[in-house]
């Protein structure tokens, strides 16, 4: 693999990972009954705080 292809990975990942956070903070400036209809309290997983689904610069763990 190229240092090329390295950096365009890193540089998509970055990207989704800004798209899914600006998404978040949108979903989360809707009111709780908004969010509750659209199902977004189910996004997490409530036993240990993780978020499901989120790519390597988005935090996961």
């Amino acid at each position: 693999m190229s240092i090329l292809s390295t950096i365009g990975r890193f540089a998509a990942e970055f990207s989704a990972a800004r798209a899914r956070h600006q998404t978040e903070r949108t979903i989360r400036s809707l009111p709780v009954e908004l969010q509750k209809d659209i199902g977004w309290p189910d996004a997490f997983d409530n036993d240990n705080g993780y978020r499901r689904g989120v790519g390597s610069w988005a935090g996961s763990k």
